[in-house]
């Protein structure tokens, strides 16, 4: 894993972009969680998400852009699907904040413990 700022290439740091920016959306969120379940056309999408069928589509193109979202055809119809891996990507990158944060936990409960030594 990567630790130092400058050791990132330019289309890492794009696709992490692109990938924080369409997972910042309460909606797309959402396609992703049916998703997670199930491959779905964009009409079944849009008949689970309050929101009209083209914008239903514009969530759908900025997931698959990102990587977050395939999509293959079967006749008229447009079948989603998650696509994990970039997820997985997400996961290895948020390891190293994981791990700081793993830290101050620990210090914290040592803190809590020699606090609640020093009470007795």
């Amino acid at each position: 894993m990567r630790t130092l700022v400058g050791t990132y290439p330019t289309c890492y740091i794009r696709f992490m972009d692109a990938v924080l920016h369409a997972l910042a959306d309460e909606s797309r969120r959402t396609v992703l969680e049916i998703l997670r379940s199930h491959p779905a056309s964009a009409g079944e999408l849009a008949e689970v998400i309050p929101i009209a069928r083209p914008g239903v589509s514009r969530h759908l193109r900025v997931l698959r852009e990102a990587g977050l979202v395939e999509v293959r055809q079967e006749a008229q119809r447009r079948i989603y699907s998650l696509r994990p891996q970039a997820l997985v990507e997400v996961d290895e990158w948020l390891e190293g904040y994981r791990a700081l944060w793993q830290n101050r936990i620990d210090a914290l409960h040592t803190e809590i413990a020699r606090g609640r030594k020093a009470r007795r």
